[in-house]
């Protein structure tokens, strides 16, 4: 009889850890800093496929014009299914960990606090489109609205240049989430050098989450 064939090992499930703030937090910089540190995947929302590039070209370009709250709740969300689809899911699932740069988070904060769209409706929503993929851990990015502000130069975005009314009710969006689930966010400071910061992050990170059981395994990826 031929020997029996050693099962094939079944790859752990990868950590998806989400990176969340108001405008100008330096979370894009320090997702990109965390998936370095973590051999992760690093990818963003909108965007982070072919389409979804596409989808955040409609959301973010100033010259869009007025959107809807609720078509622009839906396009966020289209972005978010595809996304998870053939980027998170894939990786997850293969025992990547993904950093992302947004995700349903943003969702809540924006459209739900900043839009003054049902918070609920639109964590069914996300949860559906996503099929009930969320972070392992969120990590928001705490800065004062002053620094906030003059971080922000340049030509500006549809959503940078909204009102500062609507990035404080964003920003009080971002904290009542993290108060009401501490076992899935971490709250960091976000001033300082990117180094700095950066230390904090991975500190949370890892204290929370561990690390990746062998993270030059396939070193660091992006979509």
């Amino acid at each position: 009889m031929p020997p029996e064939r050693e099962p094939h090992a079944v790859a752990a499930r990868g950590r998806l850890i989400a990176l969340e703030g108001r405008e100008a937090s330096g979370k894009s910089t320090q997702a990109r800093l965390l998936a370095e540190a973590l051999g992760a995947v690093l990818t963003r929302e909108p965007g982070g496929t072919a389409t979804g590039e596409r989808v955040r070209a409609l959301l973010l370009h100033q010259d869009t014009g007025r959107i809807d709250a609720r078509t622009e709740a839906l396009l966020m969300v289209a972005d978010r299914a595809q996304h998870v689809s053939e980027v998170v899911e894939p990786a997850l699932l293969s025992g990547r960990w993904v950093v992302t740069d947004r995700f349903s988070a943003s969702l809540l904060a924006y459209q739900g606090f900043g839009r003054g769209l049902d918070v609920d409706e639109l964590r069914r929503l996300t949860s559906w489109a996503t099929g009930g993929v969320s972070p392992d851990l969120t990590v928001l990015l705490d800065v004062p609205p002053e620094t906030a502000a003059a971080r922000l130069s340049g030509e500006l975005d549809r959503l940078e240049r909204e009102d500062v009314a609507f990035h404080e009710r964003v920003a009080a969006g971002y904290h009542a989430l993290a108060a009401a689930d501490r076992a899935t966010w971490a709250v960091v400071d976000g001033l300082g050098e990117a180094t700095e910061v950066a230390g904090r992050v991975l500190a949370v990170v890892t204290e929370r989450l561990g690390a990746p059981a062998d993270p030059a395994r396939a070193g660091p990826g992006r979509t």
